[in-house]
C-alpha cells in the first residue's frame, strides 16, 4: 500500500509524517490538495458536499454557503443559501442550472445565469436533490428531492410545478443518482431504480449489512454508464446492469430488469466509489485498533483501485490519504466525486479536498527517476516523447550520465553519452571537460563522435596527450581507430618525437609515428620506420601509395625482411623497378640475388637470359637441387661454362646431363657406371639415348659386375636381346637373384609373344574387314556419260559417233582416259601416280 506523502509533494501542512520506507510498486494515481480559494474557505467553514462539472466545481458547506470554483480551486461565485448545513448540490449536464437543498428544508433550483427557478421551504430537512441531466433543455424542468418521501417536480403546460410521489414509507432518502431515463435512490431498506420513460420502478435491491446504521454508513451510488449502476454500502459492493426484458415475458412486469453481475465484500467501509475504465475506484473509511489500549481510532482513509469479479475482486493499487483532520472524521464525512470528462477523482472531507488523477507518462518517468531507474525512464521517454511535457530525453539522459559518474561507472556513463548527447557538440565538449576534471578521459575516448559531426581538434588532441603520457598501447589504438583529419597531425607528431627522444627503441611509438606520417602523406618517412621495424604493413604501404621509386635503394632491406613478398612485389612491378636494377642492388647479397633470379626464371625462362650464366654459379652455391632442372629448362645457358663448374664441384648428375646434351653419351655413361655405380640410372640413361653402341658399352662394362648383370637382366629385355648378355656371362660367375631374373626374362618374352599374337589377330581382323570393304567398293559400277571428259586430252570421253569403235580406261579413283591418251599401255592413273607415287589398278576398258 503506497503512502500518498511519498508519491506527491502537494500535501503541504500534512499533520502526518511520511513513512521512511518507500514502496517499490509504482502508484496508479497522483494526488494534490485542492488549494487557492478552497484553503481559505475550509479554514473558516467545513465542506459538506460537492458536485463536479467538467468546467467548474460546486462546493456546499456546513454554514449554508455554496461556492462555485474553477478546477484549480479559485472561487468564482458564492451563494448564501442558509445558516445551516447544505446537504446536496446538483448540476445538470450543461452546467447552467443548479439544485441546492439544506438541513433547514430549503430547496432551490435556479439558473446560474437567469436566476429564475424553483424556491421552496419544507418543514423537514431535505437530504438530497437531483436535477434531470437535460434540465436546461427540457420543457418540463424535472428534478427530484428526497427526505421522508421521494418527490418528482416538473412544470406543466400552465408553467406551474407539479409534484409526484415516487416513493415513501421506507425511511429517509439518503442518495439519488439520475442518468438518462434511469433514477436510482437509496433509503434505509435498500436501493430502487425508476424508469422515467415508462414511469415504472424496475427493481429493489435490499441492503445486505443491516448491522450498520444507514445514517452513519451512507449508501454510495454511481452510474458507470447509462445502464450500469455501482452500489457501495458499508462493506458491500454491487455492480448492477439494467437490461431489456424479452417481450414474450412481459405480462405485467416492467420492460426492464436489473442483473447483479458482481457482488463482494470490501475490507473496510465504503465512503464513495467511481468507475475508472473497466476498474473501480473505492474510497474507504478505515478503523484501526491500537495494540496498547485495544481501542479503535480513525486511520487515514484509503483510495483503492480494484478489478471486480463476479463474487470477489483483485486489488490493483491502494493508497492511504493524509487528509486534514482524518482523526476526527466518520465514514459519512467522506465522499468521492469524479469528472466524466477526464479521470479526476475528488476526495471530499470536512477540512480538506484532495484531487486524484491518473498518472500520465510524465508521472511514470518521474517515479522511475526517483527510483534511479534511468534506463527504463529513457525507454519510456523515447516511446512517448510526443506526449510528455515535463520531461525530455536529453535531460533524463544527462541525469543518467550524472548518476553513473557519481556511482563510479565511468565507462558506462561514457557509453551512454553516445546515445544521449547525439549531435549536440557543445554538450559533448562539456562532458569531455568534465571527464578530464575527474581524470577519466580514457573512459570517454572510444565513444567520441568521429563521423560527419566532429568536435574541435583540440578536444581529440587533449585525449591523445592523456594517453601518450600514460598508455602507449592505448595511444596507438586511438591513432588506428580515429580518422587522421580530426586532429592536428603535426602537433601530435611533435609530441611523439619528444617521447621517442626518451624511448628511441619503443616499437609501439615508432609504429604509431609511421601511421601518423602515412596520414600526413609523408610516405618516405613512414617507409623508413616500417623497414626499420620490419613491419608487416610495409608492402601494403608500398603498393597502396606507389612508393616504388622510394624503395630502389632499399631492395636489400625488403628482401631481408620477407623474401617471398619482396620478390613477388618486384616481379609484379618490373615496369617500375627493372630486373637489371634489382640484380645490381643485390650484387653484394648473392643468396638474395639467387632467390630473385630463381623466381624470375620460374615465371619466364627467357626474361633473365643474360643472367643465366651467372645463375649457374648461384645455383651451384646456394641451391643445387634446382641446378639440374635449371640446366634442363634453360636454352641460354653456356654448356661449356656449366660443365666446367659442375666438374669443379664434382656434380656427377649435372655433369652426366651436360655431357649427354653435348653429345658425349659414352663418357656420360662411363661416369654413371664408374662414379655413381648406379645400374638403374645407367639403364635409364641408355634407354633415353636409344643407341645400340651405348647398350654394348653398358654390357661390356657390366659383364664383370654381378649386381650390374642382375640389373641388366631385369630391365633390358625390351630393348636388347637378353641372349647377347647371357652368352657373355662367364661360366661359374655367381649372380645374385639369377633365377628370378631368368624367370622375369621368360615372363617378359611370353608377354611379348602374347602381345604379338594379339596384335596379329587384331591386324588380320582389320585387314579382312578393309579387304571386304575394298572388294565391295570395287564391285560398284562407274557411270560414264556425255559429260565426262578425258583427264589427259580434256575432250569428251565418249565419241559423238557411237557406231565407231573406241576404248576408254576407267580407274578406281574415278579418273577416265582415252586408251590412246595414256602415255604407256600400263594400267596406272597418271594423276594419282603423280600424287601418291604408287600404282592404282584400273577398273577396266570400255
Amino acid at each position: 500500500m503506497a503512502e500518498v506523502d511519498q508519491v506527491t509533494q502537494s500535501y503541504e501542512g500534512s499533520t502526518d509524517e511520511s513513512e521512511d520506507e518507500e514502496s517499490e510498486e509504482e502508484p496508479k494515481l497522483k494526488y494534490e490538495r485542492l488549494a487557492n480559494g478552497v484553503t481559505d474557505i475550509l479554514q473558516k467553514d467545513a465542506a459538506s458536499c460537492m458536485t463536479v462539472h467538467d468546467k467548474f466545481l460546486a462546493l456546499g458547506t456546513h454554514h449554508g454557503k455554496v461556492y462555485l470554483l474553477d478546477v484549480q480551486g479559485n472561487m468564482t461565485q458564492r451563494f448564501d443559501i442558509s445558516s445551516v448545513k447544505v446537504n446536496q448540490v446538483s448540476l445538470d449536464e450543461s452546467g447552467e442550472h443548479i439544485g441546492i437543498c439544506s438541513e433547514d428544508g430549503k430547496v432551490q433550483v435556479v439558473g446560474l445565469y437567469t436566476r429564475e427557478g424553483f424556491h421552496e421551504n419544507f418543514d423537514c430537512p431535505i437530504k438530497i436533490v437531483a436535477l434531470h441531466p437535460q434540465f436546461g433543455r427540457s420543457s418540463s424542468k424535472q428534478f427530484i428531492t428526497g427526505a421522508n418521501k421521494l418527490l418528482l417536480y416538473e412544470r406543466n403546460w400552465l408553467n406551474r410545478w407539479k409534484t409526484t410521489i415516487l416513493h415513501e414509507g421506507e425511511g429517509t432518502i439518503s442518495n439519488i443518482k439520475w442518468r438518462g431515463n434511469l433514477v436510482a435512490w437509496s433509503n434505509s431498506v435498500g436501493v430502487k431504480i425508476y424508469d422515467a420513460s415508462s414511469k415504472q420502478r424496475i427493481t429493489n435491491i435490499s441492503r445486505d449489512n443491516t448491522n450498520f446504521r444507514p445514517d452513519m454508513y451512507l449508501c454510495s451510488l454511481c452510474w458507470k454508464d447509462n445502464i450500469t449502476l455501482i452500489i457501495g454500502w458499508a462493506t458491500s459492493v454491487k455492480v448492477c446492469v439494467v437490461k431489456e426484458r424479452d417481450p414474450t415475458d412481459l405480462r405485467d412486469l416492467p420492460t426492464r430488469y436489473v442483473e447483479i453481475v458482481s457482488a463482494f465484500e470490501s475490507e473496510f467501509h465504503i465512503s464513495g466509489l467511481a468507475p475508472l475504465g473497466e476498474r473501480l475506484v473505492l474510497l474507504m473509511y478505515v478503523n484501526e485498533t491500537l495494540e496498547q489500549t485495544d481501542k479503535e481510532h480513525c486511520a487515514r482513509p484509503r483510495l483503492d483501485i480494484i478489478h471486480h469479479l463476479p463474487d470477489s475482486y483483485e486489488e490493483i493499487s491502494s493508497d492511504a490519504l493524509s487528509v486534514r483532520g482524518f482523526q476526527e472524521n466518520e465514514c459519512r464525512d467522506y465522499s468521492l466525486e469524479h469528472s466524466d470528462g477526464e479521470s479526476l477523482f475528488y476526495i471530499i472531507s470536512p477540512r480538506d479536498i484532495v484531487v486524484a488523477k491518473e498518472r500520465d507518462q510524465d508521472d511514470h518517468i518521474e517515479w522511475l527517476l526517483g527510483k534511479k531507474k534511468y534506463e527504463e525512464a529513457m525507454m519510456a521517454a523515447e516511446i512517448s516523447q510526443k506526449n510528455i511535457k515535463r520531461h525530455n530525453i536529453l535531460d533524463i539522459g544527462r541525469a543518467y550520465v550524472n548518476y553513473l559518474v557519481d556511482k563510479g561507472d565511468y565507462h558506462g556513463a561514457a557509453r551512454k553519452c553516445q546515445k544521449i548527447l547525439g549531435k549536440n557538440m557543445d554538450l559533448w565538449e562539456n562532458e569531455v571537460y568534465r571527464f578530464k576534471k575527474i581524470g577519466q578521459l580514457k573512459a570517454i575516448s572510444q565513444y567520441l563522435p568521429r563521423g560527419d559531426l566532429r568536435l574541435r581538434p583540440a578536444i581529440y588532441e587533449m585525449i591523445l596527450y592523456e594517453f601518450l603520457e600514460s598508455d602507449y598501447e592505448g595511444f596507438a589504438s586511438l591513432i588506428r581507430e580515429w580518422p587522421g583529419d580530426i586532429y592536428n597531425n603535426m602537433t601530435v607528431v611533435r609530441s611523439v618525437l619528444d617521447h621517442l627522444d626518451r624511448a628511441p627503441s619503443n616499437r609501439t611509438l615508432l609504429t604509431t609515428l609511421a601511421e601518423l606520417y602515412t596520414y600526413d602523406q609523408r610516405y618516405d618517412k613512414a617507409l623508413e620506420i616500417y623497414l626499420k621495424l620490419r613491419h608487416k604493413d610495409v608492402f601494403q604501404l608500398i603498393h597502396k601509395h606507389n612508393l616504388f621509386s622510394s624503395i630502389k635503394d632499399k631492395i636489400v632491406l625488403l628482401m631481408e625482411f620477407d623474401k617471398e613478398q619482396a620478390v613477388n612485389m618486384l616481379l609484379d612491378n618490373e615496369d617500375k623497378i627493372s630486373i637489371d636494377k634489382v640484380v645490381e642492388e643485390l650484387k653484394d647479397q648473392l643468396e638474395l640475388q639467387h632467390v630473385y633470379l630463381h623466381n624470375l626464371f620460374k615465371r619466364d625462362h627467357h626474361k633473365g637470359q643474360k643472367f643465366h650464366e651467372r645463375q649457374i654459379s648461384l645455383y651451384a652455391e646456394y641451391d643445387r637441387p634446382n641446378l639440374l632442372p635449371f640446366l634442363r629448362d634453360s636454352t641460354h645457358c653456356p654448356l661449356e661454362k656449366a660443365l666446367e663448374i659442375c666438374q669443379q664441384r664434382n656434380f656427377v648428375e649435372e655433369t652426366v646431363f651436360l655431357l649427354s646434351r653435348m653429345g658425349n653419351s659414352r663418357r656420360a655413361l662411363q661416369m654413371i657406371t664408374e662414379e655413381l655405380q648406379d645400374v638403374d640410372k645407367a639403364i635409364e640413361f641408355a634407354k633415353e639415348q636409344d643407341d645400340a653402341e651405348l647398350w654394348e658399352d653398358l654390357i661390356s662394362h657390366s659383364i664383370d659386375k654381378p649386381p650390374f648383370i642382375t640389373g641388366l637382366l631385369n630391365n633390358i629385355g625390351t630393348h636388347v636381346d637378353p641372349i647377347l648378355l647371357i652368352y657373355r656371362i662367364k661360366e661359374g660367375m655367381e649372380i645374385p637373384n639369377l633365377r628370378d631374373s631368368l624367370v622375369k626374362i621368360l615372363q617378359d618374352y611370353n608377354l611379348q609373344i602374347l602381345l604379338r599374337e594379339g596384335c596379329k589377330k587384331i591386324i588380320v581382323s582389320d585387314c579382312l574387314t578393309l579387304l571386304k570393304k575394298m572388294h565391295k567398293t570395287q564391285l560398284r559400277g562407274v557411270c560414264v556419260d556425255e559429260e565426262n571428259i578425258c583427264e589427259s586430252c580434256h575432250s569428251l570421253i565418249l565419241p559423238t559417233d557411237i557406231a565407231k569403235p573406241f576404248s576408254v580406261v576407267v580407274f578406281h579413283c574415278r579418273h577416265m582416259f582415252h586408251k590412246d591418251c595414256l602415255p604407256t599401255p600400263g594400267m596406272f592413273c597418271n594423276i594419282c601416280s603423280a600424287k601418291r607415287r604408287r600404282p592404282a589398278g584400273g577398273l577396266g576398258e570400255a
